[in-house]
């Protein structure tokens, strides 16, 4: 929402001063003690990162040696792969194949939370109408659930010859190397969960508004043993600028999917040319749920906000794509960068949501064979399909500290404290909110266009 001009005013002269801080350099934080406070006390704050996010994860890229840039200032440790836990999520029970029609989105075109979220998701034959009311959206959107999505796109036969293959280890740098080339943000491979992939899939969208789930769905048996995920930046600049639930909201989602579709079919395509099954999985047509994959290839944690993963560097600024393939690899590990502990004590997300969606509790609870922090889907799929302010929501990932900052020194410092522990997230916390993290919209970097009558729903 828009502040009063006198809000603004004084949010624009703190950012002032917060801008004068960070070119004053690490000594004025040393001079201040926000890193002596934490008893690491290095001669300057650079030393404080150095090294902190280098880490030996799998095949190394030649584009992106020595992993450099990906992790920006956390500090991150390998977490083995065992039957007890996927990364640094607890597994508790036998986790069951989700179906893809229990989506928050799709359970509103079911009609299940009330008409008027059935009709700004689905709208005069238009899917996903509350993305596409927004221009942007539109030109996107009609690309990714358009010529992208049709399975013979996103699937094929591989060719019939199989061309040589250098040892895994090779061969994942190379995958790698193709993903950065294609202008992929980061890139990992992991081991295939069984549990990653949909019990079923949505194929029969009629069916599904007739009510008829049975024909709507076909069931999901694809088994491969290795995942390529990789993904994109939702552009910092104009989430800085966004309000986080205005009308680019959902453009800039759909930035990333369109851009993760584009990728993930190039490599398919790559992979079943050297004679190997590889399918494409994007927003316009999935066999697997993307959260697991992306921890099981090493690129994030689960969150507070419910299945959503946070990156080290990228937050929740960022969207996914994945291949699933039988080519032989050499998968990564999954990753630890203190998360749970940073989202135990922050909980910025959840005292910003809209929609009240996220949960304030202490710890996870189980869902599913595994320990999570419970989000209310169907309130958040009801805010982000009715919101007459904006084209969607990402409030949550405006507000994230580790989604919200520039890169400078004192954020590379900050994040490197907020991935020791819980005492250091506490001080992290204080940091960004003390500096206005999250509830800023910097206006220079707004480039959009509004027209606020677009936005409205018109629905019953």
């Amino acid at each position: 929402m828009s502040k009063f001009p006198e809000e603004r005013q004084q949010e624009q002269g703190f950012r002032m001063n917060r801008r004068k801080f960070l070119k004053a350099g690490a000594s004025t934080a040393l001079a201040m003690g926000l890193i002596g406070a934490l008893n690491v006390a290095p001669a300057s704050a650079a030393e404080a990162v150095v090294g902190a996010s280098v880490i030996h994860n799998g095949a190394q890229s030649k584009l992106r040696p020595d992993n450099t840039g990906r992790y920006g200032g956390s500090s991150v440790k390998i977490a083995p792969y065992n039957d007890q836990w996927l990364g640094t999520t607890k597994i508790v029970g036998q986790v069951q194949n989700y179906n893809e029609i229990d989506h928050g989105f799709i359970i509103a075109m079911r009609g299940e939370l009330g008409l008027t979220a059935k009709n700004a998701v689905f709208k005069d034959g238009q899917p996903y109408h509350f993305i596409t009311k927004y221009p942007v959206g539109y030109a996107e959107m009609i690309l990714v659930k358009g010529p992208l999505a049709p399975e013979n796109v996103v699937d094929g036969i591989p060719s019939a010859k199989k061309m040589p293959i250098p040892d895994p280890e090779q061969m994942s740098q190379n995958i790698k190397d193709l993903a950065y080339f294609l202008r992929a943000d980061d890139v990992g491979i992991g081991k295939m969960p069984p549990y990653a992939y949909y019990s079923h899939k949505l194929v029969n969208r009629d069916a599904l508004l007739k009510g008829d789930l049975a024909a709507a769905v076909i069931p999901v048996t694809e088994r491969m043993p290795y995942v390529i995920t990789f993904v994109i930046d939702q552009n910092l600049e104009t989430m800085l600028a966004s309000t986080g639930y205005d009308s680019i909201s959902g453009s800039q989602s759909f930035l990333g999917y369109h851009a993760t579709a584009v990728i993930a079919i190039i490599i398919a395509n790559y992979i079943r040319r050297l004679g190997y099954h590889a399918r494409a999985n994007h927003s316009g047509n999935y066999n697997a749920v993307m959260p697991p994959t992306l921890i099981a290839s090493g690129l994030g944690e689960l969150s507070r906000t419910g299945d959503c993963t946070v990156h080290p560097r990228l937050g929740i600024r960022h969207k996914c794509g994945a291949v699933t393939t039988d080519l032989p690899l050499a998968p990564d590990n999954p990753i630890d960068f203190g998360l749970h502990d940073f989202c135990r004590v922050c909980k910025k997300c959840a005292d910003n949501c809209p929609a009240g969606a996220i949960t304030h509790d202490a710890d996870p609870v189980e869902y599913n064979g595994y320990l999570r922090w419970n989000s209310d889907m169907r309130k958040c799929t009801v805010f982000r399909s009715t919101n007459d302010q904006g084209s969607s929501c990402g409030r949550c990932m405006k507000v994230c500290p580790w989604s919200s900052k520039e890169e400078t020194w004192f954020h590379t410092a900050g994040t490197w404290i907020g991935s020791h522990g819980q005492a250091s997230s506490k001080f992290l916390k204080s940091i960004d909110d003390m500096f206005g993290y999250g509830t800023e919209q910097i206006d220079k970097y707004k480039w959009w266009l509004e027209w606020p009558e677009m936005l409205k729903n018109n629905t019953p």
